[in-house]
């Protein structure tokens, strides 16, 4: 069975009506690595974009991607989210798109997604018996690297199937570092270079006048269902990776870091 996701309620839209729109003239898909920041660039993005072109119905992923996959018709421009793995049918549909990946330092991905793994707001049949101290939490990082036998893909496999192998084939690397960077120089010409030419990887653009109003208010964490003050579970991890996972990392997937820029 897949997993289910317990989220805040999404109160965006409300938002986005508030300012003029300019609306998509070609499909525009985030395609992210799970737990790399994906709702604080979904909803920068949602800032610039009319309410009526989200397809917000679902996070498209390969198990479900022939019922959603008119979010990526090139005849109905869309702006549409999901963790996409490399595949012959997720490529023909995204050839025509604007596409950005969004990529995290493998490092801190892994106390991401152990974070989010053990939390309340994750139910996975198969994974809850791991929560309430079914393992410890240094067990888990080592889960999140090495992978759960038949039931959770290792790190080399998430990052190669969701990012690396998507390299040079039209879509865009975007890393969720250089986003939060950026978040903090917005009154800065390096700040508005940055999210000109983010925004323009998704076809939106010339940016308005109002665009720092409307990225601060996409960037609102309380506008984030998976933020990681949002999440319960009573589960305290370290802020940074211990050195042996690290070391973990370089081995289970020498290389990687490099390949997106992180080493």
């Amino acid at each position: 069975m897949p997993a289910i996701i317990a989220s805040r309620p999404d109160t965006l839209n409300s938002e986005v009506r508030r300012f003029q729109q300019q609306r998509l003239r070609q499909t525009a898909f985030l395609n992210s690595v799970p737990k790399c920041g994906t709702h604080l660039l979904r909803n920068i993005v949602r800032m610039f974009v009319p309410v009526d072109q989200h397809y917000d119905r679902e996070f498209l992923q390969i198990p479900n991607f022939q019922q959603h996959i008119l979010a990526l018709d090139p005849a109905r421009p869309q702006f549409s989210v999901g963790h996409v793995l490399f595949a012959d049918i997720s490529a023909m549909a995204l050839k025509h798109a604007n596409q950005v990946i969004l990529v995290r330092d493998p490092y801190d991905y892994v106390l991401a997604r152990a974070r989010f793994n053990l939390s309340d707001q994750f139910d996975h049949p198969q994974l809850n018996r791991m929560k309430k101290g079914g393992v410890s939490p240094e067990q888990m990082l080592n889960f999140v690297i090495w992978g759960v036998p038949g039931m959770a893909p290792a790190l080399r496999e998430v990052f190669i199937f969701h990012a690396i192998a998507w390299m040079g084939a039209g879509a865009h690397i975007v890393r969720y570092e250089d986003i939060v960077k950026a978040l903090g120089e917005l009154d800065t010409p390096s700040g508005e270079a940055f999210f000109t030419d983010l925004l323009g990887k998704f076809g939106i653009g010339p940016l308005p006048a109002d665009w720092r109003e409307r990225v601060r208010i996409g960037a609102d964490r309380k506008h984030s269902a998976t933020a990681r003050e949002h999440l319960s579970g009573g589960i305290t991890l370290p802020d940074e990776l211990p050195e042996i996972q690290k070391r973990m990392v370089d081995h289970a997937a020498p290389g990687l870091r490099e390949m997106l820029g992180y080493a």
